[in-house]
């Protein structure tokens, strides 16, 4: 697997990302809400960085479902804190067409926060199928298929420490050991 981002490159990155949310809301207090499942490890990188009064959560949110291309999204709430009244950041792992953020914008609007912000981890350039941009972007990337860092294919790969493409051959390997599972 080729590797696109390794380790060192995302910590730094997410130390970046730290400093522009430390910039943007200083000390007041932040409501953050990952959304899971891609989320989590940067979720856990970045709320270790930032020395503001933090609420955390998680709201499921998919549109991958077994394959490469998105497909419907499909979003559950009920793990969220209140934000009524509070700032939010929505963190996700990728911005690709845009769908899932515009969709969890609006859903979170909805919930009346004070100010809703969104950061990803990778925008994958050439992709978005909206006129949203995400707030705080951490790296843009080529449009290929990545997983690791919490992105997956087929939930695996999530554990990777780096971001890598998956290519032809990885694939190919990948089919062959879930044929060989069943």
């Amino acid at each position: 697997m080729k590797v696109l981002l390794n380790e060192q490159q995302l910590a730094n990155g997410v130390r970046r990302l730290a400093d522009d949310v430390k910039q943007t809301y200083g000390d007041q207090p932040l409501t953050i809400l990952g959304v899971m499942t891609g989320s989590v490890m940067l979720l856990a990188d970045l709320v270790r960085l930032l020395a503001m009064p933090l609420r955390v959560g998680v709201v499921q949110a998919s549109s991958y479902r077994g394959g490469m291309t998105p497909g419907q999204l499909h979003v559950d709430s009920r793990l969220m804190p209140d934000i009524a009244g509070r700032d939010v950041l929505i963190i996700d792992d990728i911005f690709d067409t845009g769908r899932t953020m515009v969709k969890l914008s609006e859903l979170l609007h909805s919930m009346q926060p004070r100010s809703v912000r969104t950061a990803v981890l990778l925008l994958k350039d050439g992709c978005q199928k909206v006129e949203m941009r995400p707030d705080f972007v951490t790296f843009n990337i080529p449009d290929e298929f990545v997983v690791g860092y919490g992105l997956d294919y087929e939930d695996e790969y999530r554990n990777l420490p780096y971001v890598g493409v998956l290519e032809e051959e990885d694939l190919q390997r990948h089919r062959l050991r879930r044929q060989a599972e069943r």
